[in-house]
């Protein structure tokens, strides 16, 4: 019972990258971002990870670590990204 509230806890966190990360793509902006935020995040979920590898528990909800951690990783690249596009546009004018 603990691992399925685990799941939906992890999905109810992971349903916001998504949508972050679309919403970036589409706007092409970073206003609002922090890049620090994202890596706070990603520390969380990578120590959820070593918590599942050193408790030898790891099973479906693995899955979830791994899925909230590759749309963490999108988000933040396409923060990254939208804050070099701009600051690269200004210096080749």
């Amino acid at each position: 019972m603990s691992d399925l509230f685990e799941t939906i806890m992890i999905c109810a966190f992971g349903c916001s990258w998504p949508i972050s990360a679309y919403k970036s793509w589409k706007s092409g902006s970073a206003e609002g971002k922090s890049v620090l935020f994202s890596v706070i995040i990603l520390t969380g979920y990578l120590f959820g990870i070593a918590g599942k590898i050193l408790s030898n528990n790891i099973n479906y909800v693995f899955i979830f670590y791994l899925i909230n951690v590759l749309f963490v990783l999108l988000d933040m690249g396409l923060t990254i990204y939208n804050k070099t596009v701009p600051q690269l546009a200004k210096v080749t004018k």
